[in-house]
């Protein structure tokens, strides 16, 4: 799964970074302050947060994530815009709580890992 699959959902919206949208999903993790998240967010991990400034595009990019999701329609700055845009990581938004977010997420994950097997076993045969 890549990043681009998530905007097919009506609930996300591209902030900015498109030029990392074909970005390799691999889990998920949620977290707000940037110290803890900066020791347990995994490569190619999703980021849920409400932090909304350029350090979390540091930590996005230190950390490589996939991409950062902003939930409960919290807004990007400017200078972490720009520098999402300069360093090809996508940054999403949604009106949905970390939680909910969570929870649509692993669902839309898993399906996609059960549609990806579907189609393995298929070539397989």
């Amino acid at each position: 799964m890549i990043v681009k699959d998530l905007l097919k959902e009506d609930d996300f919206s591209i902030v900015s970074g498109a030029n990392g949208l074909d970005k390799e999903i691999q889990g998920l993790y949620i977290g707000d302050l940037l110290s803890w998240v900066m020791a347990h967010l995994h490569k190619k991990a999703i980021w849920i947060t409400i932090q909304s400034h350029i350090n979390v595009i540091a930590v996005g990019v230190l950390n490589d994530a996939a991409c950062i999701i902003l939930a409960e329609k919290a807004s990007l700055d400017e200078d972490a815009m720009r520098k999402s845009n300069e360093e090809g990581l996508p940054v999403l938004k949604t009106k949905l709580p970390a939680y909910e977010l969570a929870i649509k997420l692993n669902e839309i994950m898993r399906q996609n890992t059960e549609a990806l097997h579907s189609k393995q076993d298929y070539l397989e045969e």
